[in-house]
């Protein structure tokens, strides 16, 4: 029981560590920048159109900082998308970075969004076994239900594996490999403005571990419908 209780703590403290700090550094430089000539909206349509990207939209959202390989679109929140911020430039250039990986077909990109349409309906068809369980355990009176259920958990926790084993690589290098080169040759920031466009690249692969630590949580509270 000590033991379950140390891996939960440790588990919160991954889930919500990271996102106080992302949040705090996404602040910390949200500060407008009248020397930016334009906003992260503007930024992100230039590179784009540098790259050759002309196809690929830049779109304001709610739904939070994404590019969406389906509609070929980088998505940008409010504060991203009309901000003059070093967090603006920064973040559109990391969306940014993964268009320039699905242009290029970058493997782990596409074997994410492949693993992420597969994932929710498997998780789905998973749902729907814990949730009629109690049922079938009235109907067949049987062990078997039980391994059903197991079957159903291992497909999450499978699923949830596979998420995040490509969903890390792919944000690092989308951050690393694409958004730094671009901040760094293209001259776009000042060169002051460069180790803490690296810290808020850095914070932004941290919300994945989070999210990972998050889903880690999901799996406890699905162990919860095993019924024994």
């Amino acid at each position: 029981m000590g033991l379950l209780i140390i891996v939960a703590l440790v588990i919160l403290g991954l889930a919500f560590l990271p996102q106080i700090w992302v949040r705090h550094v996404i602040k910390r430089y949200g500060v407008e920048r009248p020397d930016f000539p334009g906003t992260g909206g503007e930024f992100a349509r230039h590179i784009l159109d540098e790259v050759g990207l002309r196809n690929v939209g830049v779109e304001e959202t709610d739904m939070g900082d994404h590019y969406d390989p389906e509609a070929k679109v980088v998505r940008l929140s409010p504060e991203h998308y009309r901000g003059r911020s070093l967090s603006a430039v920064v973040i559109a250039a990391h969306e940014v970075g993964h268009a320039v990986q699905d242009a290029t077909d970058y493997p782990p990109l596409k074997a994410r969004t492949s693993i992420a349409k597969t994932a929710t309906w498997l998780q789905n068809v998973a749902v729907v076994i814990l949730m009629a369980a109690p049922l079938l355990v009235l109907i067949a009176k049987s062990p078997a239900v039980l391994l059903v259920q197991v079957a159903a958990i291992g497909l999450i926790i499978l699923m949830t594996i596979a998420m995040h084993a490509v969903t890390l690589p792919v944000e690092f290098d989308a951050s690393f490999r694409r958004a730094m080169p671009i901040l760094a040759s293209g001259g776009y920031i000042p060169d002051a403005d460069m180790p803490a466009a690296n810290e808020i690249l850095r914070a932004a692969a941290l919300t994945y571990v989070a999210a990972a630590a998050m889903s880690a949580l999901n799996i406890f509270r699905w162990l919860r419908y095993i019924r024994f």
